[in-house]
């Protein structure tokens, strides 16, 4: 069997543009529509780690990778930037963001870093923010949130943007201020729903809702707050309860066939208490 190396796939991927004899799809492709399969590449690679398939966390990689290479080559096409240069920009990024690790920035330097015994990893999270923030100023971007990509998930858009905002003091000093910010949030939300539901047919009208809506906006960033302060991921936390709820949720339904309530011939109707009963045994499962 052959064996394969960065250089190879770089090669694959220059055939794979070229102008004559390249492959039709590839030679369409722009920044614009790879991305999307960038996207849904890494959504694929979180999956599998999720579903912890090693296997396919080895092919979800090599798939990442690949659009990696393609982007490169699409921007070394442009006489943007190429490969090399986006190594290049990343180990110098690597080397100037820990300090601890490479004292002088020098991959080749043999001074020993920082004893990682002595140094905690809290130290290390504030230090690499503050090396971000001097990064930042060097490219003038002035404002706190100036580089925090408005495409991100918006669950991990709140939590990055919180924490930007804490750099400067615009934080609850522990968990407890965020989580009676979220209890205001929510009677603030329980508030303008019963407004809204006590309100006439008439009046009910889109301008309610969209009050409705953002204070139930307000109340999902609240509920990220809380979350970042006590160092949980709220995506992953997310990620967990979705899981949950369809293993749950597939023991319910397990239950609702052997019973015969969902054959598509005869079905038999089903109670809430029944509905209930099935859902308490999922939890106790």
């Amino acid at each position: 069997m052959a064996s394969y190396s960065i250089d190879d796939l770089l090669q694959i991927m220059a055939r794979l543009r070229e102008p004559e004899r390249g492959c039709p799809w590839d030679l369409q492709q722009t920044p614009r529509t790879i991305i999307n399969y960038s996207i849904e590449e890494v959504y694929e690679l979180a999956d599998a780690i999720e579903q912890q398939q090693t296997t396919a966390v080895g092919d979800e990689l090599g798939d990442l990778l690949f659009q990696v290479v393609f982007l490169a080559r699409l921007g070394e096409e442009a006489r943007e930037f190429d490969f090399a240069a986006v190594v290049q920009g990343l180990c110098e990024k690597l080397l100037r963001r820990h300090p601890h690790v490479f004292p002088n920035g020098d991959l080749a330097a043999t001074e020993p870093g920082v004893d990682s015994d002595t140094m905690a990893a809290s130290e290390v999270a504030r230090n690499w923010e503050a090396i971000k923030q001097a990064e930042r100023r060097a490219k003038r971007q002035a404002g706190l949130f100036d580089d925090v990509p408005l495409a991100l998930p918006a669950m991990l858009r709140a939590r990055k943007l919180q924490k930007r905002a804490a750099s400067i003091g615009l934080d609850w000093p522990d968990e407890q201020g965020a989580l009676a910010s979220l209890k205001q949030e929510l009677f603030e939300f329980e508030a303008e729903l019963a407004e809204v539901e006590t309100a006439s047919p008439a009046s009910a009208g889109a301008a309610k809702r969209e009050r409705l809506a953002e204070e139930l906006g307000d109340l999902l960033f609240s509920c990220v707050n809380v979350a970042r302060k006590l160092e949980i991921n709220p995506e992953q936390a997310l990620r967990d309860a979705n899981e949950k709820f369809c293993r749950r949720t597939t023991s319910v339904e397990r239950s609702l066939r052997q019973a015969g309530h969902l054959d598509d011939l005869n079905p038999e109707p089903v109670s809430a208490e029944q509905l209930d009963r099935y859902w308490k045994s999922a939890k106790e499962q």
